[in-house]
């Protein structure tokens, strides 16, 4: 890239990075409450609510994990955007008003733990501890994955050292989340959402429109088997297997307990808002996940006959990254609009981690020290730990970032394996199950939880994980033995109490 180039990118990155910090602190002045700081005072209206929630799901790993996925191991992979498109609808059309409903009818609960503990009258606050530290371990990972994109992304783009652009990145992400809070990140997210969906749909577009000759026959160039590499039931030149389309499939599953998402839900301002957010949400994520798909089939034509992953090459995760390099630095010259366009990538990066990082804070500061150390503490008090914890939190996960070699699918799937079967089942069960109890409920958190960490990590058999030996991702046996255990557990033990059914009839019936 030369000089002149470089220039007009990096003009690009500074307008829109100082951007992202001005709504930072132009939110900051309005946070007096840690239900503003946490939840925007419940005002959340329905365009903004609902791409806060699909960018701050998707992440770099939209842009960067799917694509180079797919541009690694052909169309097999898009049974991954199929589970979550599919787990993305059931999450609005029956999560989002049902939960909205509840916390706000469990004692105005603002955060996920603290609805655990108001929907099963929990005195002792044992479900708020274990839900909290669930947040705080698989947050970290997932922060860490949001800030390695980022570092990954400024090394290729400009060569920056790996470790001197994960720094930069962390401090941005930090400043306006520290600032700003929740509504600095939502409406951060909606600008970000929407620079990301035309990304994502001018790009591959273009690309495709540029290319000569059949797509198959390009492909074959690259070293694939064209026809093999665009058959769906084949992964990386073989048959896909069972197991591997239901891991897949599985990823859908994670939505349910994934309390950045959850949140948004909780924020939205009315029944009417909600309507709109359940289309636009929809849609986007769709239109999201088809495109980000064909990025890394007409990706790998695209970039012919330079193979991404070979010796000296960029990563196949950078798939994305090379495309707008070469369209609008080679290809068109037009420096500014890739600038602008690679923003999108930093864009999905930064809507995830800010996301991650308000809800930890809630985790430490609203429920662990407010509900469980100091029940007394003043709204002031809590505001500023939650401040402090952003900063901690951030450290720990630029800590865990450090290795340049983590992938950012592995880190990605590791953290939303955790989310989706420590917290999946329970709420699912909290919204439409009475006679779930405390005792299921607690059951339910630790063993999603346990079993991820003992698939994933612990080596079980003659030296491999059980992850390794299977080849069955770690969400689908951690969301079906909490859920099982939610529903033994609580039928062996005591009934809800009256209140608690009363109040679930109440949300049935409004």
């Amino acid at each position: 890239m030369t000089g002149s180039t470089l220039t007009w990118v990096l003009i690009a990155f500074g307008v829109y990075l100082v951007g992202m910090i001005a709504i930072g602190a132009l939110y900051m002045k309005r946070n007096s409450s840690s239900e503003d700081y946490f939840l925007g005072g419940r005002n959340l209206n329905g365009f903004v609510a609902a791409l806060s929630a699909q960018a701050s799901d998707m992440s770099g790993w939209l842009l960067m994990g799917l694509p180079g996925s797919i541009y690694a191991l052909g169309t097999g992979q898009t049974w991954i955007a199929i589970g979550l498109f599919l787990g993305t609808v059931a999450n609005w059309l029956f999560i989002s008003g049902r939960l909205r409903k509840y916390t706000i009818r469990a004692n105005n609960s603002l955060t996920l733990p603290e609805f655990f503990e108001n929907r099963y009258h929990d005195q002792k606050r044992v479900l708020l501890l274990v839900s909290s530290i669930v947040i705080v371990i698989f947050f970290l990972v997932y922060t860490a994955s949001a800030l390695a994109s980022g570092g990954k992304l400024f090394n290729s783009m400009f060569g920056i050292d790996y470790h001197i652009a994960l720094t930069f990145g962390a401090v941005v992400i930090l400043l306006y989340t520290f600032m700003g809070g929740f509504m600095a990140v939502c409406t951060t997210d909606f600008i970000q959402g929407t620079l990301m969906l035309i990304a994502l749909l001018v790009i591959p577009i273009v690309a495709y429109a540029s290319l000569s000759g059949e797509l198959s026959e390009i492909l074959a160039t690259t070293g694939v088997d064209g026809a093999s590499f665009l058959n769906i039931m084949q992964e990386g030149g073989a048959p896909i297997t069972a197991v591997s389309i239901i891991s897949s499939l599985g990823w859908g599953l994670g939505y349910f307990g994934m309390p950045h998402i959850l949140v948004r839900f909780m924020a939205i301002k009315n029944e009417e808002e909600l309507k709109k957010s359940k289309t636009v949400g929809i849609v986007w994520v769709f239109l999201s996940l088809l495109f980000a798909s064909i990025i890394g089939v007409v990706g790998r034509a695209y970039m012919a006959p330079v193979i991404l992953g070979e010796e000296g090459m960029p990563s196949t995760e950078n798939v994305f990254i090379e495309m707008i390099k070469r369209m609008f630095t080679e290809q068109f010259a037009m420096p500014f609009i890739a600038g602008i366009f690679l923003c999108a990538i930093l864009a999905a990066i930064m809507s995830t981690a800010d996301s991650q990082l308000l809800v930890t804070a809630s985790a430490v500061a609203e429920d662990l020290y407010k509900g469980i150390f100091k029940k007394d503490a003043k709204e002031q008090e809590v505001l500023s730990l939650s401040r402090l914890t952003v900063v901690v939190v951030a450290v720990v996960a630029y800590i865990i970032a450090w290795n340049p070699d983590n992938s950012v699918m592995g880190l990605v799937s590791d953290a939303w394996a955790g989310f989706g079967a420590a917290f999946g089942p329970i709420v699912l069960m909290s919204l439409f199950w009475k006679r779930t109890n405390l005792k299921g409920a607690v059951a339910g958190i630790a063993s999603g939880a346990i079993i991820v960490i003992l698939w994933d990590y612990i080596p079980l058999v003659s030296g491999s994980t059980l992850g390794s030996v299977t080849g069955l991702y770690s969400l689908v046996p951690g969301f079906f033995i909490s859920l099982i255990l939610i529903i033994v557990v609580s039928l062996c033990t005591e009934e809800p109490s009256a209140e608690m059914l009363q109040e679930f009839e109440d949300v049935s019936r409004s």
